[in-house]
């Protein structure tokens, strides 16, 4: 009996296993991993700032009572627990801002406040309010006088925050500050009145 034909087969078959289970085993690479695009980073930090808006008793956009007002800020904020909470000094000047008083107007020269910040982030965005103290000084007008120095009041308002990179944000605030028992005279008598006003503020930080 001749073997040779039934040897060359076994030979062919078993040379041809390794080709199929590579046939059978074979499959595409898995498509290369794409990291997310990198945020800015975080809000916690110490920043500075400048902003410049308008200021007036009204808050009408169509009142025609505006005056231009400016100042520079400075404060540091914490991310807890998914929210953003910090404090911030302001220092702006009023440019003279108008508030009625019995017989009169004043002109609300500069202000000095404290504020708390409580923001919610979402990415690079910060949606935030704020309340705090506020000190302002008074000047006379031509029909009223005001008191000297600095009166105190309270202060409440709402922003947003847009980082543009790293360091740089720009930001848009809106500001409601109460000034409480302002005594002015009129030329005929003297009287304490509750005097407020509405600041809308566009600003620009650098976070260290």
């Amino acid at each position: 009996m001749n073997t040779t034909p039934f040897a060359l087969a076994i030979a062919a078959a078993f040379a041809a296993t390794p080709v199929m289970a590579a046939d059978l085993t074979y499959s595409d690479p898995a498509p290369a991993y794409e990291a997310p695009a990198a945020s800015t980073g975080g809000w916690t930090g110490a920043y500075v700032g400048l902003h410049a808006g308008t200021g007036s008793e009204s808050m009408s956009p169509f009142s025609g009572d505006k005056e231009f007002m400016g100042g520079v800020q400075a404060g540091y904020n914490a991310e807890m627990g998914g929210a953003v909470v910090g404090g911030e000094l302001e220092l702006s000047h009023m440019g003279d801002t108008e508030v009625d008083v019995p017989g009169g107007q004043l002109k609300e020269r500069h202000r000095i406040a404290a504020k708390a910040k409580v923001g919610a982030p979402l990415g690079d965005t910060l949606v935030y309010g704020t309340a705090g103290g506020a000190m302002t000084s008074l000047r006379d007008s031509g029909n009223a006088q005001g008191p000297d120095g600095w009166k105190p009041g309270w202060l409440v308002g709402a922003g947003v925050e847009q980082k543009f990179n790293e360091q740089i944000s720009g930001r848009v605030e809106y500001n409601y500050t109460r000034t409480g028992d302002v005594r002015s005279f009129n030329g005929v008598s003297t009287s304490e009145t509750n005097v407020s006003d509405h600041t809308i503020k566009a600003g620009v930080n650098y976070r260290f």
